[in-house]
């Protein structure tokens, strides 16, 4: 601190030159939205939901709806048809689809009797309608194939969807404005469109996040500049703190980008939560600056007092806000450990910047600049404005009323603790956006029509360790079946069982090898070991198994029951399909087949389709592994967790089958299991970081009883702020789960400033009484101060369109006003009824004097 009052150019320059660097690191910024990176690379469920993808080579998926609700006949008419024909071919041709796997009208196979035994496949349409007769058949077809309905068509034909799979989530806002692009080309008409699915939303609210980034953070700066102006009346002297915090804001981002941490919807917060920190001391410094200047004082001599006035308070309210940022490196959120480490960091940035840049700005600032200033806070009679005279009148009220107020806090204790019970845990990444949002409006009318644009993935896995090890089981019975052979049989059979292993395809191919090359005597024992192969190919594959497809059914039909999916598709409902068709064409045949062979052919016959790979999105080529695909109509996480506790009841009730065993996977289930990693991080971050700053309270203050009334704005701010959202029935969800640690970091702040200038005060008075009645004068006012402008400068984030930003706007501007209103009006009448114990030398001094002085100080200004 000498230092910066001794040299304040060489100050400036330092600063300067990190704060250009850390600006050079800027344009290196990576945007990233995807919630599966809420956990790590290695989470068990993450590498789940990643194996099934890959396991049947499924996509993430935007959904694309066109309606029609004014024609009688719906999207079922000639021009309707066209153009989503038209869309549909234009979506082909962007880079970044998975064109095989796009699910259309234009793109589906019709499946009809040829003849008995026979089935012919054809495109839906080849040709797009010319006449309504052609629309109605288009119509017909669709009415006798179940995996169309409430999928591409809304089952009251108003609606088509257009399902569209892509290589990679990061290009779906990109392939967003292609399509609107070619909506906007399209000839008018009676055709809505609308764009929606999880990928879509997510990179969307990306790229407006970046942009939000741009606006919200400088024009809290505006306005934080503009309330300082207000109270302080000088330009040059409001500049200080401005400039502490753009450059915590730019070196603490900077170095965040610089290391190649990409900017996650928690991380673009980092300047937000930054910017009231980065001032909250710099407020404190000029409150007592310009409270002490005077023209002919020594300028350097005063910041150095102000800077050892107000260290030791700054210091411990600095690390106490970092251990509630850094403490969020306790939930194993990757994203929410580098939003906290960067806090932490810059709030230690924060508190340097501030005694070395301040006191070296104001050593630098002219007598004539600060003798305005003087001039101007002398002649607003600062000591007599309105917020001054209010708070002298605070200390006569909480002595009076003491008891009652305390009878308050405890009121409100009960009151948030029911609240907190009704606290709903929930997230959807699609109420990021206001409801006025086109992604949002979509979401809407699609969920409303079709069976659901959100997805889940059921899988069932048959694990070969619940039966005999096969290879063992092999062994067993080619041996039995090898008896008798000569020795150039065996020596081959070993050979190729050595070079394939148990893989029985390529098994059995060898062996049809060996029986054209083996004599008569040899060939039947190749014939045998071709026999077992066969045997054991058609027993491994279980998901052909009557048994196993039949259960499969069931499990679809319990979902449906669960009354949150909208519709579920897999094999079963492909082999329903094909087998009614083999049979009669009749409705009557729409069911399984009988057989293991029945369900062979009817997947064979399906492979000669136009879409043949379709069979190997819902079981693996060794059938040992299917999946069923989940429409829900709700993004939420409460619906999701519907889902799996109904399944898990089911499940309970309906026992797998023996060596099957079950998992999830989907965005909608990676939703629900970050929530609850965030939730239960947040929770055990919130009780470490609550413990380790009670332990400092009573550390700073030498005492367990100031440590625990230090405490209280803490504890009532967090408890009034989550009974508040449960009470509203507001979500829990990312942002105000971190709100927790922002309410710690700056609750304690007012009540560490309010108690060490108190107890200093105090001594200084030479009775509690008087030292209570400084505390109102100039600590009261940059207690006040500094609330005033925090909760005003975060005013620019209720307008912004993005949700999130919006509740943090909210509920900053909340803990402000609450933290500043319990450290005001709770702590004095803690300190009214505890002072025998707080201050034994003054026990014999009681409330009426303090009231008495009060009010004749009061009365006296």
């Amino acid at each position: 601190m000498e230092f910066s009052v001794s040299h304040p150019k060489r100050v400036f320059w330092l600063v300067g030159l990190l704060t250009l660097l850390a600006l050079a690191m800027i344009p290196r910024i990576q945007i990233d939205t995807d919630p599966e990176n809420m956990l790590p690379a290695d989470n068990p469920a993450r590498v789940m939901h990643e194996g099934i993808k890959h396991r049947f080579g499924l996509s993430d998926m935007m959904v694309v709806g066109v309606v029609n609700e004014d024609d009688l006949q719906g999207i079922y008419n000639p021009t309707t048809l066209s153009k989503l024909d038209t869309l549909t071919r234009a979506i082909l041709g962007m880079e970044g689809v998975v064109a095989s796997d796009l699910m259309s009208l234009s793109t589906s196979d019709n499946i009809t009797q040829k003849g008995e035994g026979q089935i012919s496949f054809h495109w839906m349409m080849d040709a797009t309608p010319e006449t309504q007769a052609q629309a109605d058949l288009i119509k017909g077809y669709v009415s006798r194939l179940p995996m169309l309905q409430n999928t591409l068509v809304s089952g009251d034909g108003k609606v088509a969807g257009i399902y569209v799979p892509i290589e990679s989530k990061d290009l779906s806002y990109n392939l967003y404005q292609q399509m609107l692009a070619v909506i906007d080309q399209l000839p008018a008409g009676n055709e809505q469109y609308h764009i929606t699915g999880l990928p879509v939303a997510e990179d969307t609210f990306g790229v407006e996040m970046f942009k939000q980034m741009a606006i919200s953070a400088p024009a809290a700066g505006v306005l934080i500049f503009a309330v300082m102006l207000f109270f302080f009346r000088s330009v040059p002297l409001v500049v200080a703190p401005m400039l502490v915090a753009m450059a915590t804001v730019i070196i603490t981002m900077g170095l965040m980008i610089g290391l190649g941490y990409p900017v996650h919807i928690m991380s673009s917060m980092i300047a937000i939560f930054l910017m009231p920190i980065a001032v909250v001391d710099s407020v404190h410094m000029l409150s007592e600056f310009s409270d002490h200047y005077r023209p002919g004082v020594d300028k350097k001599a005063l910041a150095r007092r102000v800077v050892n006035n107000l260290f030791q308070p700054m210091l411990f309210t600095s690390i106490t806000s970092m251990v509630g940022f850094a403490s969020l490196n306790t939930a194993d959120i990757p994203p929410v450990q580098v939003f906290g480490s960067f806090v932490a960091f810059g709030i230690a940035l924060a508190f340097v910047l501030s005694i070395t840049l301040v006191p070296a700005y104001m050593a630098s600032l002219s007598d004539d600049t600060l003798n305005k200033m003087a001039k101007r806070v002398h002649d607003s009679e600062e000591a007599n404005t309105p917020l001054a005279r209010f708070l002298r009148r605070i200390p006569g009220f909480t002595m009076k009323y003491s008891k009652a107020l305390i009878a308050m806090v405890v009121v409100i204790f009960a009151i948030s603790g029911w609240g907190i019970n009704k606290i709903v845990i929930n997230d959807n990444p699609t109420n990021w956006f206001e409801p006025e949002h086109p992604i949002r409006v979509a979401d809407q009318v699609l969920n409303d029509h079709f069976a659901g644009t959100y997805e889940a993935y059921l899988t069932f896995t048959y694990t070969e360790g619940a039966v005999q090890n096969p290879s063992q089981q092999l062994a067993d019975r080619a041996e039995l079946i090898l008896h008798g052979a000569d020795d150039e049989v065996k020596q081959q059979w070993h050979a190729l069982t050595a070079q394939h292993g148990d893989d029985i395809g390529t098994l059995a191919e060898a062996v049809l090898e060996q029986q054209f090359l083996a004599n008569d005597m040899q060939l039947p024992y190749w014939d045998g070991l071709s026999r077992l192969l066969e045997k054991l190919s058609r027993s491994s594959k279980v998901f052909l198994n009557p048994s196993y497809l039949t259960y499969l059914s069931e499990v679809q039909t319990a979902l449906i029951e669960s009354g949150v999916v909208g519709k579920t598709t897999g094999l079963p409902d492909l082999l329903k399909t094909v087998n009614r068709e083999l049979r009669s064409g009749k409705e009557t045949d729409y069911q399984l087949p009988t057989t293991e062979e029945a369900a062979a052919q009817a997947i064979l016959t399906y492979q000669s389709s136009h879409r043949p790979n379709d069979v190997w999105h819902m079981v693996t080529p060794d059938y040992q592994s299917a999946v069923l695909w989940l429409q829900l109509k709700s993004g939420d996480n409460q619906d999701m967790n519907k889902v799996l506790a109904f399944m898990n009841d089911w499940f309970e009730d309906n026992p797998l089958p023996r060596g099957m065993t079950v998992d999830w996977g989907g965005l909608t289930y990676i939703n629900v299991v970050w929530q609850d990693a965030m939730v239960s991080g947040m929770l055990e971050s919130l009780m470490t970081s609550f413990v380790v700053v009670a332990l400092m309270m009573m550390v700073l203050f030498r005492s367990v009883v100031w440590g625990l009334i230090a405490m209280l704005p803490l504890s009532v701010t967090i408890s009034f702020i989550y009974g508040l959202i449960g009470l509203m029935g507001k979500n829990y969800d990312m942002p105000v789960a971190v709100l927790s640690a922002l309410t710690l970091g700056m609750s304690i702040d007012f009540a560490i400033h309010f108690i060490e200038r108190t107890r200093v005060l105090v001594k200084e008075q030479g009775g509690w009484q008087k030292g209570l009645l400084q505390v109102f004068e100039e600590p009261g006012r940059a207690i006040s101060r500094n609330a005033i402008v925090i909760a005003l400068g975060f005013t620019p984030l209720l307008f912004a369109p993005l949700v999130p930003y919006q509740t943090v706007g909210i509920f900053l501007a909340s803990i402000m006003a609450i933290s500043c209103a319990i450290t005001l009006l709770v702590l004095p009448a803690c300190l009214n009824v505890l002072n025998s114990v707080l201050f034994t030398s003054d026990s014999n001094t009681g409330l009426n004097k303090l009231t008495a002085t009060t009010e004749e100080e009061v009365d006296h200004a």
